[in-house]
């Protein structure tokens, strides 16, 4: 069974408080997009777990990947046999944009379909909490208000359909750990669910993401790329997530040659 775990852009992000469990609470809208991995689970028929990847490369150990991770959670608690994972990456880790999260999220959808488990949105999104704060998000894959450690959701209704969008990540990576090492809880507190319902191009000087501060000021390069967005004619500009990506809302196609061709470079269009 094939799958195409898809990204999310985050559209504002307040860092509203440190939370007594050493995480953070957050206000942030997620948005998905159709940047996506391909997915695929097939039982095993030598009864041996198996994962493999290829794309973009993944960092780290490939048997602490979060489809393993979720694989090993539902296998816990239910008596499935081992099954084959194929992940082709797409996109890119460390950049905000929870690749990652998605293909767990997917991992899970296809496992329950797989053997017929009957969780439920519900129950999907509880395993998919144990194993990320937005991986829960990736559950419904539908335009989220998102709250407490981002696993507090309520629906948003926005319309974006039909402008572009590009995604712009430099070579280097950001770890969330490191990014929340260095962010500072919000002073504006801005009404994040009232500034989304209003028109894209009054985003710029209202939409803000708490991550931008401190990420900028030890990688120059992101916040060049943002400049570069609005210099072609963006309408909104931001870093999604805690980075290293960078995302430009346009009304129409840009070329996507202004950039460095060290860069990771993405353009599609909003649903």
């Amino acid at each position: 069974m094939i799958s195409f775990p898809n990204a999310k852009i985050n559209l504002g992000l307040q860092i509203t408080g440190k939370r007594d469990d050493g995480f953070h609470n957050i206000e942030t809208v997620f948005y998905p997009i159709e940047l996506s991995d391909a997915l695929e689970i097939i039982i095993a028929t030598n009864k041996n777990f198996q994962f493999q990847n290829s794309g973009l490369i993944i960092p780290g150990d490939p048997d602490k990947n979060l489809c393993v991770d979720a694989y090993n959670l539902l296998a816990a608690d239910f008596k499935i046999p081992a099954v084959k994972i194929f992940l082709h990456k797409n996109i890119p880790t460390g950049a905000g944009l929870g690749g990652g999260s998605s293909d767990a999220a997917h991992t899970l959808i296809l496992l329950d379909k797989i053997f017929s488990l009957g969780l439920g949105q519900e129950g999907l999104k509880n395993y998919a909490r144990q194993l990320g704060s937005d991986c829960a998000f990736f559950i419904e894959n539908k335009v989220t208000y998102a709250h407490e450690r981002g696993d507090n959701f309520e629906p948003l209704e926005i319309n974006l359909k039909g402008f572009h969008i590009i995604i712009i990540k430099p070579s280097f990576n950001i770890s969330t750990k490191e990014a929340y090492s260095k962010v500072e809880v919000s002073t504006h507190k801005a009404n994040l669910k009232h500034i989304i319902q209003q028109s894209v191009s009054s985003w710029k000087s209202n939409l803000h993401n708490d991550f931008e501060l401190s990420i900028f000021e030890k990688h120059p390069d992101t916040s060049k790329i943002k400049e570069k967005l609005y210099d072609l004619g963006a309408l909104y500009a931001s870093m999604s997530g805690s980075g290293s990506a960078v995302y430009g809302i346009f009304k129409g196609k840009t070329n996507l040659r202004n950039f460095s061709p060290s860069y990771f470079c993405w353009e599609g269009v909003m649903n």
